[in-house]
Parts: C-alpha cells; sequence; structure tokens
C-alpha cells in the first residue's frame, strides 16, 4: 500500500511533466509558425509597396532629379534631390531580356545614361534622348567587332563631354523615353510612358540628368 501512494504520485509528476512539454513544444510550434506568417505578410506588404504606382508632386522644385528604370518590373522610378516623387509603369524594347547591343536589337540598354537631347515637339509627345551608348556599350561593341576604333573613341570623347554620342552607328542610338502608352513592351528599345505621365515627369526632367536602367 505504501508502494502504491509513492507510485501515484509519482506517476502524475511525470504525466504532469510530459503535459507540459508537450503543451509547450505545441506553443512554440505556433509561435513560430504565426512569427513567420507575420514576416510573409510584411515582406509581401514592402513588395506592393515597392511597385505602387504614384506621383506626388513636390511642393518646391527640385535642383536634382534622378531617373531609375527596372525592366523586370516594368517600373520607372522618379527622384527629386534623393527622395522618390514618381513611380510609373513604363514599355521596353519588343525583345525585353538582354541589354542593347546593335541596331535593330529592338532591346532596351542596360547601365548608366544620362539625358542628352530633348525633343518637345515628337510624335509621342516629349522624347527625352539619353546617352546611349555610353563608353561601356561602345566598348563593348568594339571587343565584338561590332564599331572600330575611331568610332569607339567619337563615342568615349562626347561621353567625356557630356553630349549626347553618335546615334547613326552600327550600335544603334536614338534611344530615349517617351510617351505613347504602356500596355506592351512595343517600341525599339526605348522606355514608353503614358501621355499624361510624360507631361508630369516633363517639369522635372532636364539635360544631364542621371538615367540609370537596371535588369
Amino acid at each position: 500500500m505504501k508502494n502504491r501512494d509513492r507510485i501515484y504520485p509519482a506517476a502524475f509528476f511525470i504525466f504532469g511533466v510530459i503535459l507540459i512539454a508537450l503543451v509547450s513544444g505545441m506553443s512554440i510550434k505556433n509561435y513560430i509558425k504565426q512569427n513567420n506568417n507575420i514576416k510573409q505578410v510584411s515582406a509581401n506588404n514592402k513588395q506592393k509597396e515597392s511597385q505602387k504606382i504614384f506621383f506626388n508632386r513636390p511642393q518646391n522644385d527640385p535642383e536634382n532629379t534622378t531617373v531609375k528604370i527596372y525592366k523586370s518590373k516594368n517600373i520607372m522610378e522618379l527622384y527629386g534631390d534623393e527622395k522618390l516623387i514618381g513611380r510609373f509603369k513604363v514599355g521596353f524594347g519588343r525583345v525585353n531580356k538582354g541589354y542593347k547591343e546593335k541596331e535593330g536589337d529592338n532591346k532596351t540598354p542596360e547601365g548608366s545614361y544620362y539625358v542628352c537631347y530633348i525633343n518637345p515637339n515628337s510624335k509621342y509627345k516629349y522624347f527625352f534622348g539619353i546617352s546611349y551608348p555610353n563608353e561601356k556599350d561602345a566598348k563593348n561593341g568594339l571587343d565584338k567587332n561590332i564599331i572600330n576604333k575611331i568610332t569607339y573613341n567619337r563615342i568615349k570623347d562626347a561621353i567625356d563631354d557630356r553630349r549626347q554620342p553618335p546615334w547613326h552607328t552600327a550600335l544603334g542610338g536614338e534611344i530615349g523615353i517617351h510617351g505613347g502608352g504602356t500596355k506592351s513592351d512595343w517600341t525599339y528599345g526605348c522606355i514608353a510612358m503614358e501621355n499624361e505621365d510624360i507631361y508630369k515627369v516633363k517639369e522635372y526632367i532636364r539635360l544631364r540628368t542621371e538615367v540609370y536602367i537596371y535588369k
């Protein structure tokens, strides 16, 4: 009888320890699961926020503007004095994979450029020509025998002076940002915006505005 009296409390104690361990384990698993769900929702919200289309007209005209273009997202961002003031949907060249290398490949360039020409009377409303080909594009063309050393030097000299590089070479040219719509990737290499959007950004994009085009 005495042995039974000793066994029962011990059994209840062991059962209690096991029950607590099970409950604690389930609680930890639920906590981890809930925490992972919260992180996933937060990541999804950040991704949606990074693709949100908007335009906030600044109270004062920025002294410096920068354009960043993301080909994989079909998005263009406009910065004024390093602050994001607008994000717009855009379309690209008909061949959207890879970077432009030569005339007629229908690809949009990738790299660092600047606005070197502005046409306010384009058939696509406004046209902001960018400095394609840049020196890197020219070096790539020289290495692949698309252009010769003389053409490479002409391009390099123009880029060094922040001028419009030669556009009528085997590398192609006359690449820029213009209106015309964004329903598809339909251009020959340019960046297309909605007409109402090109009128918004024209107030801020100027000659030598930096333009960065990413994959």
